[in-house]
């Protein structure tokens, strides 16, 4: 017991400084974005959506089925919100669990001395798992994990009272039921079923190789095949059932994501995969070089049989196979003493030869199974307690190893990366048993006691540098920042991508624009780091730019919608309405068939045909807007905030003289968003026109509560007042319009427009003259300004404004009679005119 404790907490202690730690990389596509943790969505959408809240039909699913892990989320998120703390709280908790219930496991294999203490310590300390354990989302390989173990110790427990308890049975159901959980935390979490077929033949019955057949077939045996039986039936069960959910159709990955599986060369590919469980395993001995993301190039395609890497291939293959030997060979010498009672009365636990007094001492077990009682009967099964000899620990520590990472290997299906490091969670367990039985074979080979003291202590080493190195990885997972600078040196491309993403969140522009920079430099067509990189040059008025690197993202990946939605933005605030309108409506017709993330998608094909809509309100077309607008209604995901789209209907209506339409969708907007300042607005004016005006003016007056700052609330409330002959009222809420959004080119204009009808034509001009100065191509600005100079006398420079209209838009009749009277007063005071 004290070395499960002990082991759990170094667990628990070296993930401490994770608590504080924020949600990073895939957190916030499966926790904050997730609206299947969401308390307005049913629990039981869990059940039928994929890890990232897509239905699991979906063409463009990910299928990774792992619902009890987001239930687990679901949790957190009830309790504390998207406070990371929690969620961080949760994971290292589970991994405590789990290295204590795997130092029980181990102790079942190795006995109650130090070498169960050391694969326990290796367990707990291993930086492989802090992807798993600092990373959120890697909670679905530690809750597999955990119930992995407790399947394969309820097998255990099944093999040990097999043929002397009716509870047996109740052993193989729990083992059957932790299976399934395991599965439904991570899919791999199936294969401790085959784990355990392999523990029942080669471990608890001692099978070699020659003897499996002949023994099966013995009808003695047949307890054996039954059990073998009932866990393939189970296993095929469950993979059958797993299957049909998620449609039977395998998910489909983006190139990136896997590119030996994209490669046309039979050869790469075959090279790649044989190589990749080679790299694998050399992140488990030698942890050194650790990253959030191993896709892309970040192991290059093996190409041809002269690359150096496939020696690693051979050697990682023929040292397997020599240990499958080793382990499944039978015994040369029918009396060896591996597994045997000792002379003396006492167990050989070390399971190798026979020992020193003092060896024994240090690593005897009393049996893992006490002999058990029924109906006054004593049945004596030490003989199947007896510790495992080395050779069974080394055959179930390659299942471990080995059976876990096989859905991994792109031997069945393709996967949707090169490398993952939480995908090692549960092969560590074999790692960490291998090794440690390895140093104790070692141990107790040697005689000399100060190669016993340095095989012990090179291991105590190896734990504490694996310590050290888990530390300082977790300091990397402390945010986004630390993280992706930590993998530019694997993978920079993605490294370099996500951090500008960073960046840009932390208003760092200059930084992040050189960040997606690099990140294209390394791989220019990413569809994503071109589409970011347009989107910080928008939102900074490089418009051209962002033009060119959109329609490169657009050329990279044809259904990427977002990249169609700002082109179309940006082309609109151009003046270039027809470009914009075929923009729009290009992305509208992209289906979200095999995408990655249709949630998103579908937000910008809403968001798409929302501008579109508001493209045809503002040409005037009210009814070609209304039908864009009740597409957008039917397109729209769940997550879409829909105000703004239902207070346009509600403004399509308005002009359309259809005023109970309108007052529906508007109190639909307030409904969704209570604090929708725009409604406010838009309703207010409704309620003046329909004779309500202190509903209305209530109205104006909480959209400026709403937000004091912002010049539009005051202009609509100027305008309002200005209707209700309040003129002095009216004149101050211009002014503090125009003074609020000085930038804002209707703000300013209709300020100008309120203090000309408030008969205050000096302020107004001052406004009129700042609106020409913020579009000076605006036909309309002009020709205001002109009129106001006019009526304020100064008549040259309200000719030169008329002129520069007309120039703008020659047939323009209000103009062209605003001129004609203008010259006709020059001429009379005898001033010179552009006519003469």
């Amino acid at each position: 017991m004290i070395a499960e404790l002990v082991s759990s907490a170094l667990g628990l202690a070296l993930y401490l400084n994770t608590l504080s730690a924020d949600f990073c990389y895939d957190d916030s596509r499966a926790i904050k974005t997730n609206q299947d943790l969401l308390p307005e969505t049913p629990w039981t959408h869990i059940f039928y959506n994929d890890f990232w809240g897509t239905l699991l039909t979906h063409s463009g699913s990910h299928k990774s089925y792992r619902p009890l892990c987001t239930l687990s989320f679901r949790l957190n998120h009830a309790i504390g919100g998207l406070n990371p703390w929690s969620y961080h709280l949760v994971n290292v908790l589970l991994h405590a669990a789990v290295t204590g219930v795997f130092t029980s496991f181990s102790k079942i294999l190795l006995g109650d001395g130090y070498w169960t203490f050391m694969a326990g310590l290796m367990f707990a300390s291993h930086p492989i798992h802090t992807e798993a354990v600092a990373g959120i989302v890697g909670r679905a390989d530690v809750g597999a994990s955990l119930f992995f173990l407790l399947s394969l110790l309820c097998y255990m427990k099944h093999c040990s009272t097999r043929g002397y308890s009716a509870r047996t049975w109740g052993w193989f159901l729990g083992t059957g039921l932790c299976a399934g959980c395991s599965m439904l935390w991570k899919e791999q979490g199936v294969t401790v079923l085959a784990v355990s077929a392999v523990y029942d033949v080669f471990v608890f019955h001692r099978l070699k190789m020659k003897q499996i057949l002949p023994t099966i077939y013995k009808r003695k045996n047949l307890p054996l095949f039954l059990s073998i039986s009932l866990l393939t039936f189970w296993g095929t069960s469950l993979l059958g059932a797993r299957l049909y959910w998620m449609g039977n159709k395998p998910p489909s990955f983006s190139n990136s994501d896997n590119p030996a599986a994209d490669s046309d060369s039979l050869l790469a590919r075959t090279l790649t995969f044989f190589y990749l469980p080679t790299k694998n395993l050399w992140l488990l001995l030698c942890p050194d070089t650790l990253s959030f993301d191993w896709s892309m190039d970040a192991v290059p395609l093996l190409k041809t049989v002269c690359d150096w890497r496939n020696l690693h291939t051979v050697a990682f293959y023929v040292g397997l196979l020599l240990l499958a030997y080793y382990g499944l060979k039978s015994p040369s010498v029918e009396g060896e003493c591996n597994g045997k009672f000792v002379t003396n009365g006492k167990q050989n636990a070390n399971g190798h030869s026979c020992h020193s007094d003092m060896e024994y001492r240090n690593s005897e077990i009393k049996p893992s199974f006490a002999s058990k009682v029924e109906n006054g009967i004593k049945n004596n099964a030490s003989q199947r307690t007896q510790l495992p000899s080395t050779e069974n620990i080394v055959v179930l520590s390659l299942s471990l190893l080995i059976i876990p990472f096989v859905p991994a290997t792109n031997l069945f299906f393709y996967v949707g990366f090169v490398i993952a490091e939480r995908v090692l969670y549960i092969p560590s367990m074999g790692f960490c048993l291998l090794i440690t039985v390895g140093a104790r074979a070692l141990y107790v080979k040697v005689q000399k006691r100060f190669l016993k003291s340095l095989i012990f202590y090179a291991t105590a080493t190896l734990i504490v540098f694996y310590g050290l190195k888990t530390a300082i990885r977790n300091g990397d997972w402390q945010n986004e920042e630390m993280l992706y600078r930590s993998g530019i040196k694997v993978n920079p491309a993605k490294a370099w991508g996500n951090l500008g993403n960073v960046l840009k969140s932390q208003s760092k522009i200059s930084e992040a624009e050189s960040a997606y920079r690099n990140a294209l430099y390394y791989r220019s067509n990413m569809a994503d780091m071109l589409y970011n990189l347009g989107l910080l040059l928008q939102e900074n008025s490089r418009f051209a730019e962002a033009l060119h690197y959109y329609k490169l993202a657009i050329g990279s990946r044809p259904t990427l919608a977002s990249a169609y939605l700002n082109t179309g933005i940006i082309l609109m605030n151009q003046g270039k309405t027809e470009e914009a309108r075929r923009t729009f409506l290009k992305c509208s017709e992209i289906p979200d068939e095999n995408l990655k993330d249709p949630h998103a998608h579908k937000s910008s094909v809403t968001s798409c045909l929302y501008n579109l809509g508001k493209l045809y309100h503002e040409q005037g077309h009210y009814e070609d807007a209304l039908s864009v607008y009740k597409e957008a209604i039917q397109k729209m995901p769940r997550q879409f905030a829909p105000q703004s789209l239902y207070n346009m209907m509600g403004e399509a209506y308005m002009r359309l003289s259809k005023l109970p339409e309108a007052e529906h969708w508007y109190m639909e907007s307030l409904r969704s968003k209570t604090d929708h300042i725009p409604a406010h607005l838009t309703y207010g004016k409704l309620l003046a026109l329909t004779g309500r005006k202190s509903e209305a003016e209530k109205f104006f007056l909480k959209a400026i509560e709403l937000d004091p700052t912002k010049g539009n609330c005051y202009m609509h409330y100027g305008q309002f007042l200005l209707e209700e002959a309040r003129l002095i009222e009216a004149a101050e809420m211009a002014k503090k319009a125009a003074e609020l959004d000085s930038t804002e080119f209707d703000v300013v204009f209709s300020a100008a427009h309120m203090l000309r009808q408030a008969s205050l034509n000096e302020a107004a001009e001052k406004y009129y003259d700042l609106a020409a100065r913020l579009r000076p191509n605006y036909p309309a600005a002009l020709m205001n300004l002109g009129a106001i100079l006019h009526l304020n006398g100064r008549l040259q420079k309200a000719e030169a404004n008329y002129l520069r209209a007309l120039q703008l838009k020659p047939d323009d009749v209000i103009t062209q009679s605003n001129l004609r009277k203008l010259w006709n007063i020059m001429e009379k005071q005898g001033l010179k005119t552009s006519k003469t």
